[in-house]
């Protein structure tokens, strides 16, 4: 566009003057080799116009013939360049989608006419036909060659992790990783598998300074990187807090500054301010917790703050806890603890009901049964107490990758990955239950197969559960949801009279010797009658 108006311009400014030229009339005498020439102005200036463009034009046809074998020479250049392009492109095509053979004549088509060093692109396209060809020797050999171009070392070094991933090598994965991240931080394949190995040998120093490259490379964002921060501090506290109490403690409380709610963190830096007896301090981090999410762990070192309290004084520290969040299984949990070491047993059994009615889970049973056991030593209800406990989804815990583990670490003991373990209630026990319950122990079994049956408390003595209408008796009948106003009570002779005469017969002699005063039938000659198998509802 500029061109175009320069042209314009300057034809105006020509056509201008020769204008202003006509308009002022005018002889020029010219005396050459004893003559005279005599023309007027407008002639002249036209004559030495065409005179310099005669001479332009002249000049150019010199130079055109001048050069004409080297245009002539890079016309063949660029045509011959533009085919091996196109031979690259297709061959990165067909390697995108799998087409080895093809990939593989179109990089023998590039190389000839594109010189591989021109074209890192080609040591890439031959290494790719060769993975898809299966000759992954070649490959590696391929990548090996591009670490001595700069510009091609990063992608050999990327071809390498890979294939060292693929063979299950992980030590050379990461070294080659390793060496990429030195040269490229902002590489997050290469920062994600560097930062496993510093983690899997327990070097958090170096682990900090990496997560603190990409943070500053923006490869992941605030929120991640303070998060991954506050896991690596955690770790680091927690490995020194027997070596070095000091530097343990200013790594946990700065975890704690960077995520509150980090049950670890919060845990790892309370324990080491109690042990100071800064107990304002670590009271106040556990609090803030607590808030974000109940945990037992913060509940345990909460009410165990001062060692030299009194078992009423742990009690109210429990319930201080379930203030600050209430309608919560956990506090529940926390104050039904407390006041089992108290002796109180009408607020350990209040608040144990009560978390089975807010989260039905493994633990609050088992903690009601020693309620049980502690007040009135009634073995029968204790029995029924473990089984319906054994039936319960089992209480949360530290899971990662299947694992499951009662302390919390900072890394996934089978990939390796960082921030690994949740805290959820682990799914196991409930496909166990449906298949089959062959592979539990010995001591579990029997309290699986015992004929125990609990149901909701009726008027009439009158079980209207379809599980026991349709006269099974079975483990599955004592699953029955338990309302806020209900308890669950022992069946009685009435209640199995009150069964309809069609459905299975029942008697009830043999019923009345079930009952949670009994130990119950032989679980192997329980199967023998009637095998079972367990619904989820």
């Amino acid at each position: 566009m500029i061109r175009i108006l320069f042209f314009l311009a300057v034809v105006f400014a020509l056509g201008l003057g020769f204008a202003w030229l006509a308009d002022r009339p005018g002889e020029m005498l010219i005396t050459f080799n004893g003559y005279q020439y005599q023309v007027t102005l407008m002639v002249a200036a036209v004559a030495v116009v065409a005179v310099v463009a005669a001479v332009m034009i002249f000049w150019w046809l010199i130079k055109s013939l001048w050069n004409s074998p080297y245009t002539i020479s890079r016309y063949f250049r660029v045509r011959r360049r533009d085919r091996g392009y196109q031979a690259l492109s297709t061959g990165m095509i067909a390697a995108g989608a799998g087409d080895g053979a093809l990939a593989r004549k179109k990089t023998k088509e590039a190389a000839k006419l594109i010189r591989s060093d021109q074209e890192p692109l080609i040591h890439l396209l031959e290494a790719q036909a060769s993975l898809l060809e299966g000759d992954h020797e070649g490959a590696r050999e391929k990548f090996e060659s591009m670490l001595d171009d700069p510009e091609m070392r990063l992608l050999g070094l990327r071809g390498l992790y890979l294939e060292a991933e693929r063979l299950g090598d992980r030590n050379a994965a990461r070294h080659y990783a390793g060496r990429a991240a030195v040269m490229a931080p902002q590489l997050a394949w290469a920062a994600e598998s560097t930062l496993e190995e510093l983690t899997g040998r327990g070097d958090w120093d170096g682990a900090l300074k990496l997560v603190e490259a990409q943070k500053s490379t923006r490869q992941i964002e605030r929120d991640a990187a303070n998060r991954r921060r506050a896991v690596l501090l955690t770790a680091k506290a927690q490995a020194l807090i027997d070596s070095d109490p000091n530097a343990a403690r200013t790594a946990a409380l700065e975890a704690n500054k960077l995520q509150p709610d980090f049950a670890p963190a919060a845990v790892v830096a309370a324990s080491l301010l109690l042990k100071q007896n800064d107990v304002r301090k670590g009271s106040k981090i556990l609090e803030t917790a607590w808030r974000a999410e109940p945990h037992p762990e913060i509940a345990g070192l909460y009410t165990h703050a001062r060692p030299g309290d009194a078992v009423l004084d742990r009690l109210n520290r429990a319930k201080k806890l379930q203030e600050m969040k209430k309608n919560h299984a956990e506090s529940s949990l926390t104050v039904a603890r407390a006041a089992l070491d108290a002796q109180d047993f009408a607020t350990a059994r209040r608040e144990a009901e009560a978390a089975i009615r807010m989260d039905r889970r493994e633990g609050a049973y088992l903690l009601l049964a020693d309620i049980e056991e502690a007040e009135t030593g009634d073995q029968g209800k204790v029995r029924q107490l473990l089984s319906k406990a054994v039936r319960a989804p089992r209480d949360p815990a530290w899971v990662a990758d299947g694992v499951i583990s009662e302390r919390w670490a900072p890394v996934s003991p089978v990939t390796g990955k960082l921030d690994a373990f949740e805290w959820r209630a682990p799914m196991e026990r409930l496909g166990q239950l449906i298949d089959s319950h062959e592979d539990l122990p010995e001591a579990v079994v029997p309290a699986i197969s015992a004929p125990v049956v609990s149901v909701k408390e009726k008027p009439a003595d009158v079980i209207d559960h379809p599980a026991v209408s349709a006269g099974k008796t079975t483990a599955a009948a004592g699953a029955v949801a338990e309302s806020d106003e209900d308890r669950v009570t022992p069946v009685t002779a009435a209640a199995f009279a009150a069964v309809p005469a069609d459905s299975e017969a029942v008697d009830p002699a043999e019923e009345l010797a079930r009952l949670p005063d009994d130990p119950g039938v032989d679980p192997d000659e329980e199967a023998e009658k009637s095998p079972r198998r367990f619904r989820l509802f």
